[in-house]
């Protein structure tokens, strides 16, 4: 799947509920708020948005202008993914090394989920982890790189030629994702 022509911003009282490329998130977001009764909210409103205009809503949105429904793990991981790219350059990390930034190195697999259950994409960058062996394969590929070559400089060369992992909209959107905030 290339990246969609738009996505789709849900808000709740003005904050950020889902960045989604389609609707999957609404009706867990709409349950919620049942649950919650009438008073949880006096708005909910979704607009599109085009791709384009991701970075520039990225960049507008501070991690209190989010509102998350997740546990308090969830919500640790996803914290943890919104301050890895906010107020400095995007990187990749594997899935290991966010379960270490989140203090829990021995729980990559509970951490792994948590990135998949991330409602709010790009804005929360869970297309920038990746597994462990593709960024062992990437540091080989650079070292290579910067050994026999004059090429130094951004990683995105290496993104074609590494396993990016799973994702919920497929790999080919992930790879568009990582291009558009690394490039």
């Amino acid at each position: 799947m290339n990246a969609p022509d738009r996505w789709i911003v849900t808000r709740i009282d003005g904050r950020i509920a889902s960045v989604a490329a389609d609707y999957r998130h609404f009706a867990s977001i709409a349950a919620r708020l049942a649950a919650a009764g009438p008073s949880s909210a006096e708005t909910v409103t979704t607009e599109k948005i085009a791709t384009a205009d991701l970075p520039a809503l990225d960049r507008s949105v501070s991690w209190d202008d989010l509102v998350l429904f997740g546990t308090p793990f969830q919500k640790k991981v996803w914290k943890t993914l919104y301050d890895l790219t906010h107020g400095q350059n995007a990187l990749l990390y594997s899935y290991s090394d966010l379960a270490v930034l989140c203090d829990n190195p021995l729980g990559v697999r509970a951490v792994a989920h948590a990135v998949a259950l991330n409602p709010v994409a790009y804005i929360i960058p869970c297309h920038l982890i990746v597994p462990k062996e593709s960024m062992d394969r990437s540091r080989e590929i650079r070292a290579q790189a910067e050994e026999n070559t004059l090429f130094k400089g951004s990683d995105l060369y290496l993104l074609d030629t590494i396993a990016v992992g799973d994702y919920a909209y497929g790999p080919a959107l992930k790879r568009a994702l990582i291009k558009l905030q690394m490039g």
